[in-house]
């Protein structure tokens, strides 16, 4: 299948803001989000300062989803889903998709964001495969882990290749990327023609 793959990275390149963050709210609450942000603050002082994003991730989701009803949290997820396609999606970034989708293209999502929301997401967009965060869960209980690793950075790249090699799709068809931060490096240089979404109007592009 010689057919030109497009992936799009989620928060703050597909949408105007962050979603994990939003979406733990709604699922716990801000007092619950305070309280884990507080517990063992020295050492999330010195999560922040290393930039580890993935430890912090790892305390968040634990402390608000461990226990939790994993169908009752799907159906959040659902319901976050509308709201960030409805209200969230940055216009240019979406138009050049939905462009990319018109030529034919397969069309990806690659995010650190869950995919208990973004699976959703992705079918609302009508995008080929979705590569994101997964939660996981025990007899209908999610855990408060994460189902593998957090799909940032190499992990965005290693999730790509995997997925070329089970859709039986060439590397060579990886043409199309667009992404905004550190995360998204690893990524966009696996395609051929990467773009960074940052302060540019993408809008030009499509017309």
């Amino acid at each position: 299948m010689n057919i030109p793959v497009a992936a799009f990275d989620v928060d703050n390149t597909l949408t105007v803001r962050d979603c994990v963050v939003p979406f733990m709210k709604s699922v716990g609450g801000v007092s619950r989000l305070s309280k884990i942000l507080l517990s063992d603050l020295g050492k999330t002082i010195q999560s922040v300062a290393r930039r580890d994003r993935d430890s912090l991730k790892m305390k968040f989701v634990e402390g608000v989803f461990a226990g939790k009803d994993a169908r009752e949290v799907e159906s959040l997820g659902v319901q976050f889903a509308s709201k960030v396609a409805d209200k969230w999606l940055r216009g240019d970034v979406a138009s050049r998709m939905r462009w990319h989708q018109e030529q034919g293209h397969v069309v990806i999502l690659v995010s650190a964001s869950l995919g208990v929301y973004l699976h959703p997401l992705g079918d609302l967009l009508e995008v080929d495969a979705v590569l994101c965060t997964e939660l996981e869960e025990k007899d209908g209980l999610l855990s408060g882990k994460l189902l593998g690793q957090n799909c940032r950075g190499k992990e965005k790249a290693s999730r790509v290749l995997k997925w070329c090699q089970d859709s039986g799709i060439s590397a060579e068809n990886l043409v199309y990327a667009y992404g905004d931060s550190s995360g998204d490096t690893e990524l966009l240089e696996l395609f051929a023609e990467p773009t960074w979404v940052n302060d540019i109007d993408l809008a030009v592009l499509v017309a």
